[in-house]
């Protein structure tokens, strides 16, 4: 294909800049910029001179404007800096600062029209986003994108196929809940005809790639990768037509300026991927929230293992009693508890919990008509009107927070919903999980009181059969790899007791080291009163102390579905944690020499598969560790 590159084409515009190269700050990332003989728009990423994306699609098409092809040049913008510190309750660091180099170019097309096509790259990524100019404020209506992402033919890839809609359980689909494939071959198809979630991790070479997307306003639908990538080509997908607000859109729209979310890629070695913050880095600033609500924590849940049963007054009391004991912050209680307890019987539990300082979040159905589910309180949320109402009846009783469940989908009206009640809760000081639902993709920036959101395979699914609860190890050492990479993830972790009619595949070690490896904003521990009072006091010890929120990480080591280590630091204080989801013991000779000079009592697996044992280890110097065939650690160097 003859190509026309954009450096040449700039000597026909006096503003265009010479080089269309842009590159990151520190100068191994780069990104080329090319047009095809047709007038359609490509570009290339490169990592210290090695292709990391071979030549990939740009291009947006609206109901009345094309823009993937024949595009000539109005523009190129000088390169500029930019630079933000901002704060995050939420996430994998408390203080963060970004820094990219950004370059603007905006493009005409055979009619005329205008697109912005703005990139950035920073030192752990690229990010590109389409705006399309609304001066007339016209209705632009979406109606394809040919973003694409080309990687050679040598790439692997771990990816989770995206569930098609209105399938699964009373239609709840999709809920970003199957089970990732591994270490395959870029190319192969989505087992799913609705194709791949976000993010999508990739190796080529020494190079690791995490494909996602950032800062939805709820004027974008979210998107997807197709299910086919032939060549190792993956296109942007768009959500199925039953993925809709009740009488909603799919697509996006606006009569303001159109904005597509930020197209994501996180490049680097695996620490620099690990460790990335650039999923909130290009998410919008935070609304107004006042910062004394905005209170991460853990929480007690019965639902996780004694089911719909037990959300009665008198196990929910004593579930406040346990979170008390284990100096945690809140109690869940979940469906139902409308008819099985009442508004007015939930007063006396929020104040029977406030008195202990536990807080009280409650469950509700999210649900009009997209799905069948029978569980209450159901479609009270609806309108403004409707929250407004239910929010501040909520605040009038002392509750703190909700956990929103069975979300329709991803196309536009849904994702508009999710940012309704977002802002509406914003304003009657209430925390927010969402659960059966999207990916946040860098919500928790914007919207403070966003704690955490599920869509994850998690925890639950364990408990249904043991097919599931067997896949626990692998699925569990991917998700810090790819769904719990950016954003805060509501797994729902740690048993270390029984699970009704199940064998649990995983030891104690393993469930521990989950309550440091994975990010959310309320931690919601599965393990009951009974199952806690099985562990030494030492175990009980560390999750009663157990930090709420993180001001660092360090990647340690690891690989995709199989192991995982990672330091987290609170304050002058480093967690370690490890899981380990392989059939043999694995021995890792870990570099903790950025703790400084300390010890740490590490805990992890007896011999027995529920045996805790605890012994020292030092930072000082190399330090060996066993990790047990599906087991795991955890250190506090203090």
């Amino acid at each position: 294909m003859n190509k026309i590159y954009l450096g040449l084409a700039c000597i026909l515009v006096a503003s265009c800049a010479k080089n269309q190269d842009l590159t990151s700050p520190d100068k191994h990332l780069q990104v080329h910029l090319n047009q095809a003989a047709n007038g359609s728009l490509h570009y290339r990423v490169l990592r210290d001179g090695k292709v990391v994306l071979k030549e990939s699609t740009l291009g947006l098409e609206l109901m009345d404007a094309d823009f993937t092809k024949a595009l000539t040049i109005k523009n190129t913008s000088a390169i500029k800096t930019i630079a933000d510190d901002y704060e995050m309750m939420v996430g994998k660091k408390h203080k963060i600062h970004y820094q990219a180099n950004e370059q603007t170019y905006t493009l005409k097309n055979a009619a005329g029209q205008e697109i912005k096509i703005n990139f950035r790259v920073s030192n752990d990524g690229v990010a590109f986003r389409y705006q399309v100019p609304n001066p007339d404020k016209k209705l632009l209506q979406f109606k394809n994108e040919t973003t694409s992402f080309a990687f050679t033919e040598s790439t692997k890839a771990w990816m989770q196929p995206m569930s098609v809609a209105q399938t699964g359980w009373s239609n709840t689909n999709p809920s970003y809940e199957e089970h990732y494939l591994m270490d395959i071959p870029v190319g192969t198809a989505s087992p799913l005809s609705s194709g791949w979630v976000f993010p999508a991790l990739y190796k080529t070479g020494d190079t690791w790639v995490a494909i996602t997307e950032s800062n939805m306003d709820g004027s974008f639908h979210a998107s997807r990768l197709q299910a086919e990538s032939t060549g190792g080509e993956y296109k942007i997908g768009l959500p199925m037509a039953a993925e809709v607000f009740t009488g909603g859109n799919l697509l996006a729209e606006s009569n303001k300026d159109l904005t597509s979310p930020w197209r994501v890629l996180a490049i680097g070695s695996l620490p620099t991927v690990m460790e990335s913050t650039l999923v909130t880095d290009l998410a919008e600033p935070a609304i107004s929230f006042d910062k004394n609500l905005v209170q991460p924590g853990h929480s007690s849940w019965s639902w996780a293992l004694l089911k719909d049963d037990y959300t009665v007054f008198d196990v929910q009391k004593k579930f406040i009693d346990y979170a008390a004991d284990m100096h945690w912050d809140y109690t869940l209680i979940d469906a139902d508890w409308d008819k099985k307890i009442g508004y007015e019987k939930m007063q006396e539990l929020v104040e029977y919990a406030k008195a202990k300082n536990i807080g009280i979040i409650l469950w509700y159905n999210s649900s009009g008509d997209w799905n069948k589910t029978p569980y209450s309180p159901k479609s009270q949320l609806l309108t403004h009107e409707q929250r407004e109402k239910e929010f501040a009846r909520l605040r009038d009783i002392g509750v703190k927070g909700l956990k929103i469940d069975f979300f329709a989908g991803d196309g536009r009206s849904v994702i508009a919903y999710y940012t309704d009640i977002l802002k509406d809760a914003a304003a009657a000081g209430l925390l927010i999980n969402f659960h059966g639902a999207t990916l946040p993709r860098g919500w928790q920036r914007t919207y403070p009181n966003l704690m955490t959101m599920e869509a994850i395979m998690g925890l639950e699914f364990s408990t249904f059969t043991q097919e599931n609860q067997d896949a626990v190890p692998t699925h569990a050492a991917m998700a810090p790899f790819a769904r719990n990479l950016f954003d805060p993830m509501d797994f729902t972790p740690m048993v270390f007791a029984d699970i009704p009619n199940i064998k649990r595949a995983t030891r104690n070690g393993f469930e521990i080291a989950e309550s440091v490896l994975f990010i959310s904003g309320i931690q919601h521990f599965a393990e009951i009163p009974e199952g806690m009072a099985t562990v030494p006091d030492y175990v009980k010890s560390f999750l009663q102390d157990l930090p709420r929120s993180w001001d660092d990480v360090k990647f340690i080591d690891g690989v995709p579905g199989k192991y995982v280590v990672i330091a987290r630091k609170s304050g002058d204080v480093w967690y370690v944690a490890g899981l380990n989801a392989e059939m043999a013991d694995l021995t890792l000779t870990l570099d903790l020499s950025f703790i400084g000079n300390k010890k740490a009592a590490l805990i992890t697996d007896g011999a027995g598969e529920r045996d805790f044992i605890q012994r020292e280890i030092a930072s000082d110097k190399a330090a060996a560790v066993t990790i047990k065939s599906h087991g795991g650690f955890v250190a506090v160097f203090k």
